[in-house]
């Protein structure tokens, strides 16, 4: 019996036995490293019941449900750490593991025991609720199981992503990436460079539709920002379930909201705007001293805020026309002894890990900067093409697996006509489900983990977020947690329909399996589908795309 659990544990016993009642006489029993699991069952019994149980060191109750951290320790960024034991009987139930994060994915597992109405913020009938006998023995597959979300193209408020927090915890991700720079917008508070939130953070208007739709500009001032305390009470609140934060600073290129405010730090000198528009810019940063301490700048505020053991560079789309085009730039490349001012990338891929070592983290880039060499220790993000992935791991770079043809989350859902406005392409739910991000040939070893992307050019609201994500990264999360042996044993497909209540529960604007709501869909106005044909296709396919 699986009881529908997305991700889908490696081992799930239903034991022939009555099923534990909580009651307002169960006790929670939690010492030393476990008591973080405790509150955090404490705070989702609550909601399903109604009862305030207590948190215990020891008791004599005879209806306990008693997390412990038991055995060495493993390191953090291992699958170890997030390995557990759930065993239910009539009188007691146990949660064990090695490490903190380990209990931290068996609460979730344990919510989606409960019957799904018991996910609800409040207990809407308050009463003993049951959890069923069962034995459970878990492990995910890869260490790091990720979201992005793009908070740059439209900006997505604070209370969003603690909700987001919520959902991933939910389906045991373990990483929210937040790319928060981009053309469009700088995200993040740098105090030495106070005009990235005065001038970058904002845009004087956005493209209606798609980018490639020629409707025009709707006109409306568009941005936001956050504070470092916004940042780390994010972090904050991921860390209370064993999540991680991971910081993108998207660089050299997609600057033009670094321009905007500092046109000094281009290739130009030019002013530029923030971009009201979505595609690939020309502008990217000059190689420049001035550069280099504007980078370092923003770093130490990143790792000041942001825990996290790596940083994300960014390092996509980054043209080489303006350096190129500069005289200042071919005899800088020159003076580093570069083959051509093409080698500039790197460069400054090795000056980021350099900034980054000094503070103990390591970067992860995406796959552009495996061009021209990317630093030994460098993690190695895939997206443009899943073959890259044998490639980079090849030369040694862990990978984390992130194509656009399995686990971008902006491509449309289906073939349906009256689905929402996204970016292009297609990732239906059955395909994601029945992707293997092992590419042949390539040891397991080499695979950090999988990662889901949320691109948000089409994305202007939280809802149109959720429309977006859910269910495929339910999908996502069950094919970076559970073994091949089990999504073969029990089907994604299988389970997904009984997963749809707990997502009601929450209150996720999730998409039907059969298709959008009538308030979902995209209508004839600014929100109705665009695809790409032979006739609008820009010269670069990828040109809307990243």
């Amino acid at each position: 019996m699986s009881f529908n659990l997305i991700p889908r544990p490696k081992d799930v016993a239903a034991q022939h036995e009555p099923p534990f009642v909580i009651t307002p006489d169960t006790v929670i029993v939690a010492r030393g490293d476990a008591v973080s699991a405790g509150w955090l069952w404490h705070d989702a019994a609550r909601a399903a019941t109604g009862f305030a149980l207590p948190v215990v060191p020891e008791t004599t109750a005879d209806s306990t449900i008693t997390f412990v951290v038991d055995g060495d320790r493993p390191d953090d960024a291992t699958t170890a750490a997030e390995a557990y034991r759930i065993v239910v009987g009539t009188d007691a139930v146990t949660v064990t593991a090695a490490h903190p994060a380990g209990l931290a994915r068996a609460v979730a597992t344990l919510r989606q025991l409960l019957p799904p109405t018991a996910l609800r913020a409040a207990a809407i009938n308050e009463g003993p609720v049951e959890l069923p006998s069962v034995v459970i023995d878990d492990e995910p597959r890869f260490a790091w199981r990720g979201v992005m979300i793009d908070v740059a193209r439209h900006f997505q408020p604070k209370s969003f992503l603690l909700r987001l927090i919520d959902a991933a915890a939910l389906h045991r991700l373990n990483v929210i990436h937040l790319h928060l720079t981009d053309d469009q917008g700088w995200r993040l508070e740098v105090p030495q460079w106070p005009l990235l939130t005065e001038i970058g953070s904002w845009r004087t208007e956005t493209v209606i539709g798609h980018a490639l739709s020629e409707q025009g500009y709707d006109g409306t001032p568009h941005g936001g920002f956050y504070t470092r305390d916004d940042l780390r009470e994010i972090v904050a609140y991921a860390a209370r379930h064993h999540i991680t934060i991971v910081p993108e600073i998207d660089l050299p290129g997609h600057v033009r909201s670094v321009l905007a405010g500092y046109p000094e730090l281009g290739n130009t000198g030019e002013p530029s705007t923030v971009a009201t528009t979505f595609g690939i810019f020309s502008e990217v940063l000059a190689p420049t001293d001035e550069a280099l301490r504007f980078t370092q700048d923003v770093f130490d505020t990143v790792v000041d805020v942001f825990p996290s053991p790596y940083i994300h560079i960014g390092g996509d789309e980054c043209p080489r026309s303006e350096w190129r085009a500069s005289p200042a730039a071919v005899a800088k490349a020159a003076e580093l002894g570069l083959d051509n001012v093409d080698h500039l990338q790197s460069w400054f891929t090795e000056r980021f890990s350099e900034q980054l070592a000094r503070h103990g983290r390591a970067i992860i880039g995406w796959d552009e900067i495996l061009d021209g060499g990317a630093p030994a220790d460098a993690v190695i993000q895939v997206w443009r093409d899943f073959a890259i992935a044998a490639k980079a791991a090849a030369k040694g770079h862990r990978v984390i697996i992130a194509p656009t043809e399995a686990v971008y989350l902006d491509y449309y859902p289906s073939t349906l006509s009256e689905e929402p406005l996204h970016i292009h392409n297609m990732n239906t739910l059955d395909e994601i489900g029945g992707f293997e991000p092992v590419p042949e040939g390539v040891d397991d070893a080499l695979v950090f983990g999988v990662q889901a992307q949320l691109w948000t050019e089409y994305m202007p609201t939280p809802e149109h977020v959720e429309y977006a994500a859910f269910p495929r990264l339910a999908a996502v999360a069950d094919l970076a947690w559970a073994g091949k042996a089990a999504r073969a044993e029990d089907p994604f497909s299988d389970r997904i329909e009984g997963h749809l209540d707990r997502l009601d529960a929450v209150g996720i604007n999730y998409r039907p399996l059969d298709g959008p709501h009538p308030w979902q869909r995209g209508g004839t106005g600014r929100r109705r589908r665009f695809d790409l044909t032979d006739e609008n296709r820009p010269e670069r396919p990828d040109l809307p795309g990243h």
